[in-house]
């Protein structure tokens, strides 16, 4: 079974991930590698920062990896937080504060369309790959349920009806932007590893 190392520290996206890779690969965070640092994403786009965390962990291992980098954008909002998701509101990176802050600049505006964007950096025997899924939907009025992390209590992706944080692990992965990049990165490891 071939080792890749995922670079997060953030214990949903891994579970998430280990759903989806399943006994095809050994997935190690950051912290089962011994590593513990924050990596900084100071890019301007989701493909620079997910390049950034990918080969600052290669160069730090030397062994295969991986890192993602998300965000959520918002029409009305020109396609904020989009890089900045996780500390929209502040460094303190607390998705309360963020949900609260779209849910605020959202008010009274129609156009609720949104969509999650995952970039997903590999490094493979020294090259990098990368692997993009998007998921179209729209932001609610109010959050709703209480599973998943981050945008998850406000974001409905087009087709469900309901917030991601109404579904279990397997129910959103039939959506999920994380996913769908995860599906493009699967595919192309079976097909050169």
């Amino acid at each position: 079974m071939h080792t890749l190392v995922f670079a997060t520290n953030n214990h949903n996206k891994v579970k998430e991930i280990r759903a989806m890779l399943g006994e095809a690969f050994h997935i190690i965070t950051l912290e089962e590698a011994g590593i513990d640092i924050d990596i900084p994403e100071p890019h301007a786009t989701l493909e620079e920062n997910a390049t950034e965390k990918s080969k600052t962990i290669f160069e730090m291992t030397g062994q295969d990896c991986f890192s993602e980098d998300t965000g959520l954008e918002v029409e009305a909002l020109h396609g904020a937080p989009g890089v900045i998701s996780a500390r929209y509101a502040g460094e303190q990176k607390l998705a309360a504060d963020n949900i609260e802050k779209v849910l605020q600049e959202m008010q009274g505006q129609a156009n609720r369309h949104a969509q999650f964007r995952t970039v997903i950096s590999l490094i493979w025997k020294g090259q990098e790959h990368q692997f993009e899924g998007i998921c179209p939907g729209v932001i609610l009025t109010e959050k709703q349920g209480g599973e998943g992390f981050g945008y998850d209590p406000i974001f409905a992706p087009a087709g469900a009806g309901r917030s991601f944080a109404t579904m279990t692990t397997t129910e959103k992965n039939q959506f999920s932007h994380r996913a769908k990049a995860v599906q493009k990165l699967i595919a192309w490891l079976q097909a050169n590893a």
